[in-house]
């Protein structure tokens, strides 16, 4: 191999990708950036305004990049027993068109991603690309006979973009042989966010108000298969919508053209999941770091606890029970100076005994925040705790998360 033909292999290893929405946000004056491999907007007009218009309005964002999975069984294997097998939730007890947050977790307890997972009903839009044959199930071949079983339960996952290449590889690994995963690269990912996401929604997609927290289901625009979950990334009301890649921009544009909508971009995502003290994969979780640590207890459901035949249950469990030596924490800083990730917390002697994994100035608290991992000691609310940051100081007091209350829209009306 030449010189040459060794640099464009190399140049084709790191090239950045198109979201299907590229062009479209680079006409409306996105300012692209690389995010997870991929050329994404950071901004539009400004990411404070476009922060507190979401907190006031609804904003649109693309987050396309991400990984949306479909797992089916084939013959008689058990879909529900292999999922449960490397997630902690409880997904036997997840009913149709319910969604659940859950983890993929490594044999050492660390943290390999985040994620969302729903129950399918029988009838979904995802069923006419398995009938293509997108792809085919682990360890299963045409000719060893068996078909998809029809009435076995079928689950839709949204991973991470940045990792899931690598989640994809680990499930192949774990999964037991007749376990389909159909990776939905022809699919794009909107978010709509925001108090007003729902009058927007309902204007094109009737019957969508029928949805609440953490629910989803399928429905039609203009003729066009959309799979929408009510949920999001910013601590407000809002939809997540799969939508085929060859219609996005249409949708894109119809949302958009809505009075309440506008296109948002990272910057603001990043500072409106902050302020609801969301965490954020490759900064505030890693495999470094456990759901103890993280302050995730929630997403390992009791039933999972008391079987403790999840992937890494033994020390997660054996951690839980002995508490953990640290923990996430949320910041509010002493002053308007923003202290970012990769800060030290110190002691009175200035050795570092923790670090900031996200921070910056928040819009709707009017404040610098952040969020940190100190030791459990210094973990309670009210505690003063320093910061070191490029040779400077800073007081900050640990708070509890969410900076600013969540606003979801749950079942029976309560937020």
């Amino acid at each position: 191999m030449s010189d040459t033909e060794i640099l464009n292999a190399e140049a084709d290893e790191i090239a950045i990708e198109r979201l299907p929405l590229d062009a479209w946000h680079r006409a409306r004056g996105g300012r692209m950036v690389e995010f997870a491999g991929y050329h994404m907007p950071v901004q539009y007009e400004g990411i404070m305004a476009e922060h507190l218009w979401v907190r006031e309005s609804a904003g649109l964002f693309d987050v396309s990049h991400m990984g949306q999975l479909v797992f089916r069984a084939e013959g008689r294997v058990d879909v529900v027993a292999a999922l449960e097998a490397l997630l902690p939730a409880d997904i036997a007890g997840l009913g149709e068109g319910k969604q659940r947050y859950s983890l993929l977790l490594a044999e050492n307890g660390g943290i390999l991603d985040d994620l969302m997972v729903t129950r399918l009903p029988l009838v979904h839009p995802f069923a006419a690309l398995e009938e293509e044959g997108v792809t085919e199930p682990t360890g299963w071949s045409p000719l060893d006979g068996d078909t998809p079983d029809l009435d076995s339960p079928q689950f839709y996952m949204v991973v991470n973009g940045a990792t899931k290449i690598d989640d994809i590889a680990h499930l192949l690994e774990f999964l037991p042989d007749g376990i389909a995963i159909n990776h939905l690269e022809d699919q794009a990912l909107l978010a709509l966010q925001g108090p007003k996401a729902i009058d927007a929604m309902a204007r094109l997609v009737p019957g969508v108000a029928g949805l609440v927290f953490m629910t989803a289901g399928a429905f039609e625009w203009n003729g066009v298969p959309l799979w929408i979950s009510r949920s999001g990334y910013t601590g407000e009301d809002g939809f997540e919508i799969s939508v085929a890649a060859e219609h996005v921009e249409a949708l894109a544009d119809a949302l958009t053209a809505q009075p309440e909508v506008k296109p948002i971009g990272l910057g603001a995502r990043d500072s409106l999941r902050l302020e609801a003290g969301l965490p954020l994969y490759g900064h505030d979780l890693d495999p470094e770091t456990t759901p103890v640590q993280a302050d995730l207890g929630f997403a390992l459901s009791k039933r999972r606890r008391e079987a403790g035949d999840f992937m890494g249950a033994t020390p997660i469990l054996a951690e839980r029970a002995a508490g953990a030596e640290r923990k996430r924490v949320g910041l509010l800083i002493e002053g308007r100076q923003p202290v970012r990730e990769g800060a030290g917390v110190v002691d009175a002697a200035g050795v570092e005994i923790g670090r900031v994994t996200s921070g910056g100035f928040a819009p709707s608290v009017g404040a610098a925040i952040a969020m940190a991992y100190v030791p459990t000691a210094l973990a309670t609310p009210g505690t003063t705790i320093q910061l070191s940051q490029r040779g400077k100081v800073h007081s900050a007091t640990v708070t509890a998360m969410p900076f600013i209350p969540h606003r979801y829209v749950r079942a029976g009306g309560a937020q």
